[in-house]
């Protein structure tokens, strides 16, 4: 009894009791999550029966204790899980099986319903063609009898309009005639009446001019009286004179200058021509002498013909005598016809000789000719300087005097200004408002006189500015004309002219305009093309007005050195001549300024797209090797830039700009182009990585691609100008750069870098496509502590490149690399025939 008590209380109690083995391999299935993660079985069995929420059990040592009918819940949420996991495998397999017959159904109706449509198409493309054939049937037929008709009914209208035209041309013939008669009468009756009413509002405003001036002489009198008499003024007034006198003595010592320079440079002319006179007088000694030498020898050679005559008759006197010597003495006839032969020969050299002993003669006279022009030229020179000096003087003197008086009539008359225009001679004068330093010469006054009557037909020159001419067989219309008109008028030799004034401003005008930046090429071609007709046509004549705005190495400074230098000078040009080429030497260099900065606008956002690969092409946490290769990026932005030069190749060979200066537009752009892209690669660390190196190197391969093909003509050294760049991107896609030493790369790798820019490169760089290590810590170290020690000498942006706005040509190059224009094969244009000031270019023709 007390066993089955014991029984029967353990039942009430705790009656299932299984081991933690046999529980989780039963139950394990409600609680997967945990049990690929922990292998402690009792945790496992506290979980299970955690998560079904049981309680009132207990755990042992190596069993768990449940409740009765605990047991049964568990068996039944298990069996729920299994028949889950049941249907799904089910779900599965059914829309495995749903799906293959499905695309096989598919299939079969897609085979079925193109050849359904074929039939169909074939039947509609059959109709379409009947109805196509018998339409253009119809449309023939119809044209057959509409142009029957129309012909008909043409020829009558023509007949009728003729009839008509003739009546009605005949009428205003008549009437034409009439009405010209009639304006013949009318221009003479009016020429007279306007001629009438000029003279008289002439004398009338010349009558009103000479009142209104004794009018403004009387109030300048008082004024003048009354600041005399105060002594403020007399201050005022010396201290006018005092910069007055500063202005003269500053404009005499430029005067004194210009002067010095000019007899040191004809004295180098007269020692150059001392020189070849000496050379000349030594050439004709020696001609002399060899004549000399010559002439004795042929009266040698004279004496030695007479002997052999001598001999020749005393054999012939022995001719009967002596027959063994008849061979000797046909020698003797072969020796005499030789010396013969040579007595010639040495007259012809003696007549040749004694021609150049007289050209050289004659070219010694005319040296002594240039000479003697030279010393007077001097002469006069040096009057024109001692005439200059007594004026100055007469300044100095007038600046000393204490009231302040009006130059004097005489004063004023000699300088050729008026009294409003007096005033203007003391200020600083503007580079093209100078005044010519000769004024004395009187072919000087002869030379103003075409120009002065020539200024009122500045209209075809600036319709000539203003319009695009275009050009005829690659050479400007518009600067042929130009120059043209300028000789044509004698604008060169005269001494004062507006003329160039006006064409230097409308040159300008039209480039400050609107539309300017479209036509700054054909602008580009056309003032060289006329400063190359201007350095190779003229020489410089007299003295210059003013030193230039440039040094002497500059491209305005040149132009003194390059006036007389021209193989083909022509024409003497006078001071406004030489400052016409000085005002369009810096238009050029304007017109390459403006286009050369519109270029690096356009070009700049295309390189800020092209320094970044493009967020498609660039890889995550790449698991690729490092010898793998990779993806070509997308080169669009690349692209751009080509297309973009060869858009500007076409305008600029469209304009026929010289090669000259295309070739150093494209090697500022491509430097333009390095310094942007090295320093976006130096400032921006996102863009100092691997495959962004491989993005950038893939982009400047088509640009050398680029300027093979524009050949070196067009292209010059602009692939050098990519250095800097080159080698860094070069740097960037390295795979072992652990194992190279500061040696290799400051020499090898990257020599034109400083040692600065590689370490910023360096510093900043990360591999995001192969995960890559970098340069060695000890290199960077290295670069570390030799930075370090010249950062007293370097900027703190040292290792940025700056862009170079300097003009990279002078005159000299414009002359050498610019061919020889001929511009009188040039036709004027329809558009300008009208104008009378160019019926001479018309006749020339």
């Amino acid at each position: 009894q007390g066993v089955l008590e014991a029984v029967r209380i353990s039942l009430a109690g705790y009656p299932t009791r299984r081991t933690y083995a046999e529980f989780v391999d039963r139950f394990g299935v409600l609680v997967p999550e945990l049990m690929f993660g922990s292998h402690d079985e009792r945790a496992l069995t506290e979980a299970v029966l955690e998560k079904m929420k049981l309680d009132n059990f207990q755990l042992g040592r190596n069993k768990v204790f449940l409740r009765a009918g605990q047991i049964a819940i568990l068996d039944v949420r298990r069996a729920e899980v299994l028949d889950n996991a049941a249907r799904r495998i089910q779900s599965c397999f059914r829309t495995f099986a749903a799906r293959k017959e499905f695309v096989k159904t598919k299939k079969a109706s897609i085979s079925l319903q193109a050849y359904c449509r074929g039939c169909f198409a074939r039947k509609m493309y059959k109709i379409r063609r009947e109805t196509a054939a018998a339409i253009i049937l119809q449309k023939y037929a119809r044209r057959l009898l509409l142009q029957r008709n129309y012909h008909e009914a043409c020829s009558a209208a023509l007949l009728i309009q003729s009839c008509i035209r003739g009546f009605i041309a005949r009428r205003y013939f008549s009437a034409i005639r009439e009405q010209k008669a009639a304006l013949v009468i009318q221009s003479f009756w009016r020429k007279r009446k306007v001629a009438m009413l000029f003279q008289h509002y002439k004398q009338a405003t010349i009558a009103i001019q000479c009142a209104w001036r004794q009018k403004l002489a009387r109030r300048e009198l008082r004024k003048l009286r009354m600041t005399a008499n105060e002594a403020g003024a007399l201050r005022e007034a010396k201290n006018k004179l005092e910069k007055k006198l500063d202005d003269l003595t500053l404009r005499l010592t430029l005067e004194r200058r210009m002067r010095a320079a000019g007899e040191e440079t004809k004295l180098v002319e007269i020692s150059k021509r001392d020189k070849i006179i000496e050379t000349l007088s030594a050439e004709c000694a020696a001609a002399k002498l060899s004549a000399r030498s010559e002439h004795d020898k042929n009266l040698i050679l004279q004496r030695q013909l007479d002997d052999s005559l001598r001999e020749i008759s005393m054999l012939r006197s022995n001719k009967i005598l002596k027959a063994e010597e008849e061979n000797e003495n046909s020698n003797l006839k072969n020796i005499v016809e030789s010396l013969s032969e040579k007595n010639s020969l040495l007259e012809n050299e003696l007549s040749t000789a004694r021609k150049n002993s007289d050209d050289t003669m004659e070219k010694l006279k005319d040296v002594e000719g240039k000479c003697t022009r030279l010393q007077q030229n001097l002469d006069k020179l040096q009057e024109k300087l001692t005439n200059l000096e007594n004026e100055n003087h007469v300044l100095r003197q007038k600046a000393f005097s204490i009231t302040p008086k009006p130059l004097p009539e005489k004063f004023a008359n000699s300088t050729g200004l008026t009294n409003s225009e007096q005033k203007r001679t003391f200020e600083t004068p503007p580079p093209t408002k100078y005044p010519s330093p000769i004024q004395h010469s009187t072919g000087s006054r002869r030379a103003r006189l075409p120009v002065e009557r020539h200024e009122g037909n500045h209209e075809i020159l600036l319709s000539c500015i203003k319009e695009n001419l275009g050009f005829k067989d690659g050479k400007p219309v518009a600067a042929c004309i130009i120059y043209r008109c300028l000789l044509h008028w004698r604008a060169f030799e005269s001494e004062r002219t507006a003329i160039f004034d006006h064409v230097i401003e409308a040159i300008n005008d039209v480039l400050k305009a609107k539309e300017a930046d479209g036509r700054l090429p054909y602008w580009l071609s056309n003032t060289s093309a006329l400063l190359c007709l201007l350095q190779k046509n003229l020489r410089s004549n007299g003295f210059f007005g003013t030193p230039s705005r440039r040094s002497a190495g500059g491209l305005g400074g040149k132009l003194a050195q390059l006036a007389g230098r021209g193989d083909t000078a022509q024409v003497d040009a006078r001071y406004p001549a030489i400052l016409f080429k000085q005002q369009l030497t810096a238009c050029v260099e304007k017109i390459f300024g403006q286009l050369r900065d519109n270029l690096k606008k356009e070009i700049s956002p295309l390189l800020s797209l092209c320094i970044q690969a493009p967020k498609s092409t660039r890889p995550g946490k790449a698991p690729k090797a490092p010898g793998v290769s990779a993806q070509q990026p997308s080169n669009s932005h690349w692209d751009n830039i080509v297309s973009f030069l060869n858009l500007l190749m076409d305008t600029l060979r469209e304009n026929h700009v010289p090669s000259f200066f295309i070739r150093k537009l494209i090697t500022q752009l491509f430097s333009f182009v390095n310094i942007q892209l090295f320093n976006s690669l130096l400032l921006r660390r996102e863009c100092c990585t691997f495959s962004n190196g491989e993005y950038v190197k893939a982009g400047l391969s088509l640009l050398e691609k680029w300027i093979t093909d524009v050949s070196e003509e067009f292209a010059g050294t602009s692939w050098h100008e990519l250095n800097y760049i080159r080698q860094a991107v070069g740097f960037l896609v390295i795979h072992q750069k652990r194992k190279k030493t500061l040696e290799e790369i400051s020499q090898d790798l990257c020599p034109s870098l400083s040692l600065r820019q590689i370490y910023r490169i360096c510093s900043m760089y990360w591999d995001d496509k192969y995960n890559t290590q970098g340069i060695s810590n000890e290199v960077v170290a290295a670069m570390r502590e030799m930075v370090n020690k010249d950062t007293q000498n370097l900027a703190s942006n040292s290792f940025l490149l700056d862009d170079d706005l300097s003009i990279p040509f002078s005159t000299e190059d414009l002359s050498i690399a610019i061919p020889a224009i001929d511009y009188a094969d040039v036709e004027l244009p329809e558009s300008l025939h009208h104008y009378p000031s160019a019926q001479f270019l018309l006749t020339a023709s």
